[in-house]
């Protein structure tokens, strides 16, 4: 009998939380919410024709634009950027895939990442580019 009295205070304990709980939910759902914020306008991608590999120097496809393309580029061969370079957006539409290296002599030891071909649009990179690699594919 002490079991199953145990029992049903403990069931009945366990209950009144989610009775509350429900009745919270009910209010809030009752209580008029503020209308959620406009959306900002949809992110416009910079020009980078196809078998192109282009770098922006400011986010968002912004700033002075730089443009490589295969026929001008070594495959597999680190391609450091000028000096004083700024990158912060890119756009692979080289058709391999791209590795972008923090580092000026595509050290693995700084940051890199490696974006596919199929046209791949980065608005800001995770850090600052200072060389790359085109792939085989």
């Amino acid at each position: 009998m002490r079991t199953t009295v145990l029992a049903a205070v403990l069931a009945a304990s366990a209950l009144i939380p989610a009775a509350a709980s429900a009745s919270q939910t009910a209010r809030a759902a009752s209580t008029p919410q503020p209308a959620p914020a406009a959306h900002a306008t949809p992110l416009r991608l910079g020009a980078c024709g196809s078998g192109q590999l282009c770098f922006w120097a400011k986010p968002d496809f912004t700033g002075a634009r730089q443009i490589h393309e295969l026929s001008g580029t070594a495959i597999e061969s680190c391609v450091p950027l000028p000096t004083g370079s700024k990158v912060q957006a890119l756009a692979n539409r080289t058709g391999r895939p791209v590795t972008t290296y923090q580092s000026a002599e595509c050290a693995e030891t700084g940051e890199f990442e490696t974006y596919p071909g199929c046209g791949t649009w980065v608005p800001q990179s995770p850090y600052q580019v200072r060389a790359f690699k085109i792939w085989e594919n």
